[in-house]
């Protein structure tokens, strides 16, 4: 209640670039003062239940919830947000160099539609300061995930060794890897989700990671693929055809939308990837058809739209193992990872599932 009661009405005043800014480097500073993640942990943390507790691709992960990536871009506030009652976490999405991303404003908030639309354009640091950030947050009581991507200027052509270049200075600080294809917001980004670019990016992907396990002589790291709900039919099935071939240790569904179907508020017109209660649905369909085209062999983290329990448990029923909220986290603020972890348990109780994997993909089945 105090982020509802005090926090936001402040933040929603600002220009909402401005807030996310003073919301991540605050909790960043703030997690530096001795006892302050134990005092955040306290407030907003989740106990871990049996029920919840989910092992995928060799890690653990406390409960299901995770937070996506976009919001601690330079992994600032790790430490912060790891105490607050997520299962998991992504930093970035991170370029080899550092970017300023597009033009300002470039973030705007559609209250009326309990969504976002961004244009950011990966802004980000670069590998070397995340790697320094990461470095100083330390071991973690979640896993973290690095999310990556390729910067503006580097052509498509050229795209797998960007990818390279971060796995290779992130490769010791991350407990797992996203690669980030489906970003509206950088222009061509989205062409490398298709055909040859695909197949050849993902082999380049594998390849250092294992290149990196070895010289290092780390364990091999999951790298999972984020992938966009704009892609459907025959041009899905394809794409996961080839994910399923590479070897991928599994897929994030959904990113954000460019589609506007539905929205009442001015902030619409505004180009750029849509979030929110607008996409629940178009992921959780995409969830559940990538599900079945895989047969549940491949592992799903759903993402896009959740605001309640009832949200995140029809995305794992659909075929989710795990989910991640964003957009629901500005709108309700922290104590919405105690509301769907709870919720989850009655949810699970409810249906006679004594372990959340129980549930994974049961709708999609049908």
């Amino acid at each position: 209640m105090i982020y509802r009661n005090i926090a936001k009405p402040v933040l929603f005043q600002m220009d909402a670039e401005q807030a996310h800014h003073l919301t991540v480097d605050g909790l960043g500073a703030a997690s530096r003062v001795p006892g302050a993640t134990a005092l955040l942990h306290s407030i907003w943390g989740v106990p871990s239940r049996p029920e919840t507790t989910v092992s995928l691709c060799g890690l653990t992960f406390p409960n299901p919830v995770g937070l996506a990536a976009g919001l601690d871009k330079n992994a600032k506030a790790v430490r912060g947000f790891s105490a607050m009652g997520f299962g998991f976490m992504e930093v970035g999405t991170v370029t080899p160099r550092p970017q300023k991303g597009n033009d300002k404003p470039r973030l705007f908030r559609l209250p009326s539609d309990e969504a976002l639309i961004n244009r950011m354009g990966f802004n980000n640091v670069g590998t070397e300061a995340m790697a320094h950030h990461l470095e100083q947050a330390g071991s973690q009581r979640i896993p973290i995930a690095v999310n990556i991507g390729k910067n503006k200027d580097t052509p498509n052509e050229e795209a797998e060794e960007d990818y390279r270049k971060c796995i290779r200075v992130l490769y010791p600080y991350g407990d797992f890897f996203v690669v980030n294809i489906s970003s509206p917001n950088t222009p061509g980004l989205r062409n490398l989700q298709h055909g040859a670019e695909l197949k050849s990016l993902v082999a380049a992907v594998k390849d250092e990671m294992e290149q990196q396990s070895a010289a290092r002589r780390l364990p091999m790291k999951p790298v999972f693929v984020k992938i966009a709900p704009d892609v459907t039919g025959n041009e899905l099935e394809y794409m996961i055809e080839t994910l399923v071939a590479s070897g991928v240790s599994g897929v994030i569904a959904t990113n954000t939308t460019i589609g506007r179907e539905g929205l009442s508020h001015p902030n619409a017109k505004e180009t750029g990837g849509l979030s929110g209660k607008p996409l629940t649905s178009r992921s959780t369909e995409t969830i559940r058809t990538v599900y079945r085209l895989t047969g549940g062999k491949l592992p799903i983290v759903g993402s896009g739209g959740i605001f309640t329990a009832e949200d995140a448990y029809e995305k794992i029923r659909a075929g989710a193992s795990l989910v991640e909220v964003y957009t629901a986290l500005i709108y309700k603020g922290p104590d919405l990872l105690r509301e769907l972890n709870k919720g989850l348990l009655g949810l699970l109780a409810r249906d006679g599932f004594r372990h959340v994997s129980e549930a994974v993909g049961v709708d999609a089945k049908a």
